[in-house]
């Protein structure tokens, strides 16, 4: 049994581009509690707070549980659920997983093939944060569900079929001058800049190319916080920043409050700005909330 292939095929809901990372979240968890305890089960009463954490910190915007991925994730064939009164799911009601003492657990094949293929693990891990989360997010949500990976080796895993494409990085920063296009950053040692990244904004886990009209020159905080949907760009090239985002340090109003309404900096000329889909795909997957009011000059 090909088992990237089958996670790689997760029936997931989906609708004009819409995220709906509830099954990749959950195996995320799942596969780092394996490594802690390969014959444990996840009680849903004991892991409710955990998922919906993650849910909230790297789901859609809109609000979701936990209980959706606990009990359809069984169809795929990787997961299984018992309960006080024998295998299968009970539904996918919070009550009835609550009430049920519904407890899951990775599919006894595929817990078999990790334990025999010591690799897998790594190999499955890494193919949902590509398929489904941007490289800015991978360190972080291994930290959160648990997960301790080997460096990966540079392989293009079998069931991801689009490469991406390397020229993407030079050509947005060489677009936006090697300036980050929120806050001007410009920073090098010697002639190699430093701290710059080329982050999608329709993320190419969901069908983002690797485009100058998908992509922005951000320093390394604006693109975490570009990912995490703390910042993001308005119908008129005008940033965004979300009124969830709490900061009361100077540091924290200077570098990300204080961004609100202004227009981004760059591209050149002849460089085409973020394409109107990629923004309002951003602006409805990602961004969390309500922007801010402009910021007084």
């Amino acid at each position: 049994m090909d088992w990237l292939e089958r996670i790689a095929k997760l029936r997931q809901w989906t609708k004009g581009g819409t995220r709906a990372p509830h099954k990749p979240l959950l195996l995320l968890y799942a596969l780092g509690r394996f490594q802690e305890d390969a014959d444990g089960g996840l009680r849903y009463t004991a892991v409710e707070q955990d998922l919906q954490q993650l849910l909230t910190e790297y789901g859609p915007p809109h609000k979701t549980t936990p209980a959706y991925p606990f009990h359809h994730l069984v169809s795929d064939g990787v997961w299984e659920v018992r309960t006080d009164r024998g295998p299968g799911s009970p539904g996918s009601g919070i009550r009835d997983l609550r009430g049920t003492g519904a407890t899951g657990q990775l599919a006894p094949d595929l817990r078999a093939a990790l334990r025999r293929e010591p690799d897998l693990l790594g190999r499955i891990a890494r193919l949902l944060l590509d398929l489904h989360f941007p490289p800015s997010l991978h360190g972080e949500l291994c930290e959160a569900v648990g997960l301790d990976l080997e460096p990966a080796e540079a392989e293009q895993l079998p069931a991801v079929r689009r490469q991406r494409d390397r020229r993407m990085r030079q050509l947005v920063l060489t677009a936006y001058e090697y300036r980050c296009a929120f806050c001007g950053y410009d920073g090098r040692i010697g002639a190699v800049p430093v701290g710059l990244e080329a982050a999608h904004v329709r993320w190419w886990a969901f069908g983002g190319p690797d485009e100058i009209d998908n992509g922005l020159c951000l320093c390394a905080l604006h693109h975490k916080l570009f990912d995490k949907g703390v910042l993001g760009v308005g119908y008129d090239q005008r940033i965004l920043v979300s009124q969830r985002f709490v900061g009361h340090s100077p540091a924290a109003r200077e570098h990300v409050t204080a961004l609100a309404g202004r227009p981004l900096i760059g591209p050149q000329p002849g460089s085409r700005p973020p394409a109107a889909a990629h923004r309002d795909w951003h602006t409805r997957q990602v961004f969390h909330g309500e922007p801010r009011p402009a910021t007084a000059a």
